[in-house]
């Protein structure tokens, strides 16, 4: 099938992709075109192809599994924004095609509502989001995928208070015995063990990804915020999600105490890293990450509920010499409110 990346290069000595169609140069190239496929070329059944028949996608929202769900959820979005374009920000990639690629794809996704959304009837407003899609490559198809969707952004944008969306979505229950529930209480459970012994930070230039993965424990589990002023340049900028862009260090650091007063007994996870870029230019590095905790602070979320949060997230790092000059940070606050909501709607857990 003839696409715009005929003119993609070569595959070349330094990408050895075993067990994926030739056409593929790279993990880059795989991805890009898979996408571009799938979405604007409107070709939803090459999720079969793409995707293996028992992959596990977790999103903060829900967990879906295998090729067919992933077509048939495809679908209804594509129903409700048809002209959907994914614009490839950033693609951050590590492993190889023997244990899995892994692929941290920063999305721009600009649509027009023109059909029934997840919140409503159509709205015919133009939105433009931002998405990370972390997934694991192997033989040809995704086995494994981690979708991050700013949502609260999604909701205000198509003119939704995401407050009250959180509460139309909170009076579903969740099923105690659904993969969901099961998978959000056991990465709970794990990521509240974590530690919070201060870790030492390695020479940035030695491993970016460790120095990243030691600053996040750090600034979250030791509760050293002062520790942004060795991450951060001054001038640096974040791309929060729900949020307008954060300028200076003080801002993000704000932006961190404003979380913990909401989570004062917050953990975070550092799951999964890598480093390079689409951009060799400037060195870049992409952290899949989860934070447990309970809302016992009053806050952005509005009054403690005591209820136990989990937000899986990821963010891209883009640095200038030793320090981060700008990071995206995605994660699902639409979803973390319905979390909050549900348990005002159900508080002994009924």
């Amino acid at each position: 099938m003839k696409d715009y990346f005929d003119n993609a290069p070569a595959k070349g000595p330094e990408g050895n992709m075993r067990g994926f169609d030739p056409e593929f140069s790279d993990i880059v190239d795989y991805i890009l075109r898979i996408t571009y496929r799938i979405w604007e070329g409107k070709q939803v059944g090459l999720c079969h192809d793409y995707y293996s028949e028992d992959c596990p996608v977790y999103t903060l929202g829900g967990y879906v599994e295998g090729a067919e769900v992933v077509m048939q959820n495809t679908l209804k979005t594509l129903s409700g924004y048809p002209d959907r374009t994914l614009h490839a920000d950033n693609i951050i990639w590590g492993g190889d095609d023997e244990s899995g690629y892994h692929s941290s794809h920063l999305i721009c996704t600009n649509m027009t509502n023109l059909g029934p959304n997840e919140f409503g009837p159509a709205t015919g407003k133009r939105v433009q989001i931002q998405v990370i899609a972390h997934c694991v490559c192997k033989d040809n198809k995704i086995i494994e995928e981690w979708l991050v969707r700013d949502n609260y952004a999604l909701a205000e944008q198509l003119g939704y208070d995401p407050v009250e969306v959180a509460e139309v979505l909170a009076q579903t229950p969740l099923d105690p015995s659904s993969k969901f529930a099961k998978w959000l209480s056991s990465e709970h459970e794990r990521v509240s063990k974590t530690g919070r012994a201060r870790m030492q930070y390695p020479a940035v230039s030695d491993n970016r990804a460790e120095f990243v993965e030691s600053a996040l424990h750090n600034i979250w589990n030791a509760r050293m915020l002062g520790d942004c002023n060795l991450v951060y340049a001054e001038n640096a900028r974040l791309h929060a999600s729900a949020r307008d862009d954060l300028e200076g260090v003080a801002s993000i650091s704000r932006f961190y105490m404003e979380i913990l007063g909401a989570m004062p007994d917050a953990k975070i996870s550092a799951d999964y890293s890598c480093v390079n870029s689409m951009n060799d230019a400037a060195p870049h590095v992409a952290v899949r990450w989860v934070i447990a905790g309970h809302h016992t602070g009053n806050g952005r979320w509005g009054m403690a509920t005591g209820a136990p949060l989990l937000i899986l997230g990821e963010s891209h790092y883009r640095f200038e010499g030793d320090k981060v000059i700008e990071e995206w940070l995605v994660f699902d606050e639409l979803a973390v409110l319905t979390q909050v909501q549900r348990a005002r709607v159900a508080p002994n857990g009924a």
